[in-house]
């Protein structure tokens, strides 16, 4: 894990994130950035590289629900010295992989087909039963150099059967055909586990807080 987390980085998964999610662009805010996410369970979002008291200003400022603080660092750095009224959401891990990924040899499932999609730079893959419900969906929006991996889910019942390897094999191969090989994601813990089998490292924590509704 790195000592001093790249704010550019951060920023180019950002940039990646509202891609994906068609919000408007991180504005910079002090050390940190701001998004306008506008979700009914999700307002604002700041993100901070590194804790400092621009993040403990804002901890102590708000007090409306759903405006989420995410910070490098971890919750133990932190969560003592900030009003009880935040709340601690399950830890995320910024997970950076500078090269191709690593696959088994993994065929596609029987009884599926892909569907492609795309909008803003960012690229859809859809894993599709036969019975046309969804399996399986990832995008990769690619900005500044880095091909950003977003929204990657596999439906419960149809987990277990290589389809997320399959997903991320053909989403890479979009940012690569594009010359993007520079890859970025914020993982889940059940997520990680995955990525690090295929060659991901972890860059740095990914804390997130907020306060859940009105107190």
């Amino acid at each position: 894990m790195k000592d001093k987390v790249s704010a550019e980085i951060v920023e180019n998964w950002l940039k990646g994130w509202c891609l994906s999610r068609e919000v408007p662009f991180p504005v910079q805010y002090k050390s940190g950035f701001h998004v306008m996410v506008g979700d009914e369970k999700q307002k604002e979002r700041f993100v901070f590289p590194e804790l400092n008291d621009d993040f403990f200003q804002l901890a102590d400022s708000i007090d409306e629900p759903w405006i989420y603080l995410k910070v490098s660092t971890s919750p133990e750095a932190f969560i003592e010295k900030i009003p009880e009224r935040w709340k601690l959401q399950p830890q995320g891990y910024m997970m950076t992989c500078f090269h191709p990924m690593n696959f088994p040899e993994i065929s596609f499932a029987e009884g599926y087909h892909l569907e492609f999609s795309d909008y803003n730079t960012t690229f859809v893959v859809r894993i599709v039963a036969e019975n046309g419900e969804q399996a399986s969906i990832g995008r990769v929006s690619l900005v500044n150099g880095t091909a950003i991996y977003d929204r990657i889910i596999t439906e419960k019942n149809h987990q277990r059967k290589g389809l997320a390897s399959f997903l991320l094999k053909e989403l890479q191969k979009i940012a690569l055909s594009k010359g993007f090989s520079n890859n970025l994601l914020v993982a889940t813990e059940e997520g990680k586990r995955l990525y690090e089998t295929l060659g991901w490292k972890m860059y740095c924590l990914h804390t997130s807080i907020v306060i859940p509704s009105e107190t």
